[in-house]
């Protein structure tokens, strides 16, 4: 097995090296958040093997094809920069694939050559109604989180205008999550009736329907339109502190349009957060429906407590999806043990030990690290054993080699099928992972049981 040599004990602090890194490098989130724009093309400046690989991953979590263009550096662009790719590369790209907007990011090797993305686009001739807008997003930084956020930030930046005619309207930022969850949280903003506009918006675009007709720009995305309008929006909300707030921070500096920052509303109080949050902002009661929602939820914690309760877990990914998943583990009286991620900054440790503390629980009662790598959390499950894994694929190793079993949440899932299908968002999706939680506990419970123990009803 391969991480049978993984040593029990940690001998030092690490920090020039990164053994099965806890994220992705900053272009994927870019191109992701890109094709949450209608008629948008994501544009990597730098090789043609970066761009391969950050559409693969897409593709893989998705099954759905990542589209995206690319500088094609060659030997001769690495030394002398490849502005002369760039500028080929948008006239090729509007020429053939008409798109409305090619959004730009950056590489490790544009990055590390110097390149000037704003003199590079200054100097192109724009065809008319076309936008071209750009970010930076070297792999050497951050990670896939801060490069959705970086892009989604662009888009604003580069679009978004105050004209001085309010439309009334409500930006949600809904962080880096699934199609379903961008799905769930629109559909609170309609039983709402609030006019929105979603930025980035993959909903129809990485779950569009099969027709027989492959089509570049799917149906789904935020309109250019509507995302040159923010400027005249009425105020904000930023799902996710990493993932979605430095946007809403752009909106409100470039155009002083107010912003709330909330955590994904994942679990119950998550939730709870957003729905008020939409009933001040709309000054309309929340819906008997959401409320039904919200009261299903609970009955079925309450069912399922006798299994959860008690269970020590570990959990890793990207850190808004984590501080949500650390909130509904302990709401469901679980004994989170090792939190993990590997997207720095945005004060992960102390806000994680402030849901500890709002929970009950000591603030240093569990291991929480940001930076982190599978390499450590795996030496600290052999240390401490726990009763399940709770995070991407990239779990799937440790939960073989220690038999653990593994909920998959997250991004990325490279394994499996359908799920970004379902939302982990809402009380909807809190009730999707509460099912999968207590199936993976019950089923070990089932697999270790005596044949004179083996019950149907449990």
């Amino acid at each position: 097995m391969m991480l049978d040599a993984t040593p029990r004990d940690t001998v030092a602090e690490r920090r020039a090296l990164v053994a099965n890194p806890c994220k992705t490098c900053q272009p994927v989130g870019a191109i992701y958040a890109a094709l949450g724009v209608h008629g948008a093309m994501p544009h990597s400046h730098g090789s043609q093997g970066c761009v391969s690989f950050h559409r693969m991953f897409l593709t893989r979590h998705f099954k759905e094809p990542a589209m995206a263009s690319t500088s094609a550096f060659t030997e001769g662009a690495s030394v002398f920069g490849g502005g002369a790719n760039l500028k080929t590369a948008v006239r090729n790209i509007f020429d053939l694939y008409d798109p409305a907007v090619i959004a730009i990011h950056t590489t490790c090797l544009s990055e590390t050559i110097g390149d000037d993305l704003h003199a590079f686009t200054s100097d192109i001739e724009i065809p008319p109604g076309k936008r071209v807008v750009y970010c930076s997003t070297p792999s050497y930084q951050g990670s896939h989180i801060t490069g959705f956020s970086a892009m989604t930030a662009g888009f604003i930046e580069h679009l978004a205008e105050k004209s001085g005619e309010p439309t009334g309207r409500l930006l949600v930022i809904p962080g880096f999550v699934n199609p379903a969850d961008m799905r769930q949280v629109k559909r609170y903003l309609d039983d709402f009736g609030i006019d929105y506009t979603m930025l980035p918006d993959t909903s129809g675009v990485f779950d569009a329907p099969m027709t027989g007709k492959f089509e570049l720009y799917p149906a789904g995305g935020a309109r250019v339109a509507e995302i040159a309008r923010l400027g005249d929006a009425a105020y904000s909300l930023a799902l996710g502190y990493w993932a979605s707030e430095p946007a809403g921070n752009v909106l409100k500096r470039s155009c002083d349009v107010d912003y709330q920052a909330l955590g994904l509303p994942i679990g119950v109080s998550a939730t709870d957060e957003f729905i008020l949050a939409l009933t001040r902002y709309s000054k309309i009661p929340v819906p008997p429906s959401i409320e039904e929602e919200r009261g299903q939820l609970i009955d079925c914690m309450l069912d399922t407590h006798q299994y959860l309760d008690k269970q020590r877990v570990a959990i890793a990914g990207d850190p808004d999806h984590v501080l949500g998943l650390t909130e509904f583990c302990l709401e469901c009286g679980m004994v989170p043990a090792f939190i993990g991620t590997g997207t720095p900054g945005g004060h992960f440790e102390e806000r994680v030990r402030a849901i500890l503390t709002k929970h009950g629980r000591k603030p240093d009662s569990c291991w929480v690290k940001a930076e982190t790598d599978y390499f450590e959390i795996h030496q600290r499950i052999i240390q401490e054993p726990v009763d399940m894994l709770l995070g991407p694929s990239l779990f799937k190793q440790i939960a073989r080699a220690e038999d653990i079993p593994l909920v998959r949440v997250g991004f990325p899932i490279l394994d499996r099928y359908l799920h970004s299908y379902f939302p982990l968002v809402g009380y909807q999706g809190a009730l999707h992972l509460l099912k999968a939680m207590c199936d993976a506990l019950m089923d070990r419970l089932d697999r270790d049981s005596a044949d004179a123990d083996l019950e149907f009803v449990m």
